[in-house]
């Protein structure tokens, strides 16, 4: 044993909200979240006695959700929680989420998150982290280390040996390990036998005091555009009280011309101040609305480019903007912008 001095243990909270890693099965053999069941599965892991580990401090919430229930006003309190853990002396938090809507989470979280000290990983699994054979134990373990790394803070989606940025996120498939894809921006991390990091992705710690932006009561819908549409559906969909919309379009942001009431729906919902985002149906991409004449009518009407955003970013995004309490002139102006590596500069439209 030498006398050199130790470099003390980094610390990580282990934010856990429910979702299929700390599930176990109840009495009808089908999986659910039990509460206290994480921890007794964390305490038969062994390498979290590991000095090259962080040292990992649990916060469970009093509810477990699985993340098919997860709703706007849990976004705030994950916000919350993860604030409450920087202030009491964490270098990074790990969200354990289930997989379903963590691209809505993590967009979410990218935008509350204001002055971030640190990294945030959310992660989750395809199956539990009590089974035999589990992408749990690997994501949980590679997670902890990526959240204890200094020199990065923002919020990432680590699953399947990459930590994308959270905001880029989307969910590709239902069975496999690598379960998400960042479409329009690559890795922040390949993780193999060594993280190789692409530093010049990375978004450095703040310097600043870390805020949590307000997200109030707003009501904000998504509608997904298909041969046959008509303007009656349009108009139900943007009845009062909605106040924005995320119109997922064909290709590069285009919608039906042939009906002129479908546009004239869109133009008066956006005169009586309901912010409307064009984000683009296809995985990678951009919208680019004056490309062709049928994009071009978009955004005669006022609708908002939303260039790469993926549409869960897009809607993370419009309801912070819009608990902002700006104009909706202001939030479609911030819209258009780059608020946290959310889109790329160069594909606004």
């Amino acid at each position: 044993m030498t006398d050199a001095v130790r470099t003390p243990r980094r610390r990580v909270t282990l934010l856990h909200t429910g979702g299929t890693a700390g599930m176990v099965r109840g009495p009808d053999g089908a999986y659910a979240p039990r509460a206290g069941a994480l921890a007794t599965a964390l305490a038969r892991l062994p390498e979290l006695a590991d000095p090259r580990l962080p040292e990992v401090r649990l916060d469970e919430l009093e509810v477990l959700l699985d993340s098919s229930d997860v709703r706007p006003a849990d976004w705030r309190v994950f916000a919350n929680r993860v604030a409450a853990a920087f202030v009491a002396g964490a270098d990074g938090v790990v969200v354990l989420h289930g997989t379903d809507t963590m691209a809505y989470t993590a967009s979410a979280l990218a935008f509350l998150l204001e002055g971030l000290p640190g990294p945030v990983v959310l992660t989750g699994a395809q199956v539990p982290l009590v089974e035999v054979r589990s992408d749990a134990r690997d994501n949980l373990i590679t997670s902890l280390l990526l959240a204890a790394t200094p020199g990065w803070a923002e919020v990432g989606v680590y699953l399947g040996g990459a930590l994308l940025r959270g905001c880029r996120t989307t969910k590709v498939s239902t069975d496999g390990f690598d379960a998400f894809a960042s479409p329009n921006l690559p890795p922040l991390a390949d993780v193999g036998v060594d993280v190789a990091w692409r530093r010049e992705l990375l978004r450095p710690p703040a310097s600043g005091t870390l805020r949590v932006q307000p997200l109030a009561d707003v009501d904000v819908v998504a509608l997904r555009l298909f041969p046959g549409i008509t303007a009656e559906t349009l108009r139900n969909v943007l009845r009062d009280p909605v106040r924005g919309l995320v119109l997922e379009t064909y290709g590069s942001g285009n919608a039906p011309t042939r009906d002129p009431a479908l546009l004239a729906v869109l133009r008066e919902a956006v005169a009586r101040g309901v912010v409307v985002v064009n984000v683009t149906q296809c995985l990678r991409g951009s919208v680019r609305m004056g490309t062709y004449a049928a994009g071009r009518t978009l955004a005669a009407a006022g609708v908002v480019s939303g260039g790469d955003l993926t549409a869960e970013a897009a809607l993370a995004k419009l309801l912070v903007l819009l608990s902002r309490g700006g104009t909706p002139a202001e939030v479609a102006a911030a819209l258009a912008g780059d608020l946290t590596g959310e889109r790329t500069p160069e594909a606004t439209a």
